[in-house]
């Protein structure tokens, strides 16, 4: 990329380092998400709260980190709460 100054350079690197680190942090809360679904969907109450505890973690670390804005959190949270929770009433 040809920029015109070393500060601009310098600004492309950390906002390129920023995105990377941002991303890793999504495709974490992802995958969390994913694997606490697939738990509940097996109906393996035990396991889910632990992945249920486990994804709220990293949810709740990148909305303090802004990464995923705080209403975003949340919603996801209510949501997997209300699944959990019709997990244990089934049973």
């Amino acid at each position: 990329m040809a920029v015109k100054s070393s500060s601009a350079e310098k600004r492309h690197r950390q906002s390129e380092e920023r995105r990377l680190r941002n991303k890793a942090v999504k495709s974490a809360v992802r995958t969390s998400a994913k694997k606490f679904v697939i738990l509940a969907r097996k109906k393996d109450v035990g396991e889910a709260e632990a992945a249920l505890k486990d994804m709220i973690k990293k949810i709740d670390s990148a909305a303090r980190k802004g990464i995923i804005k705080k209403n975003s959190a949340a919603r996801k949270k209510s949501r997997m709460q209300l699944l959990f929770n019709s997990l244990k009433k089934a049973q």
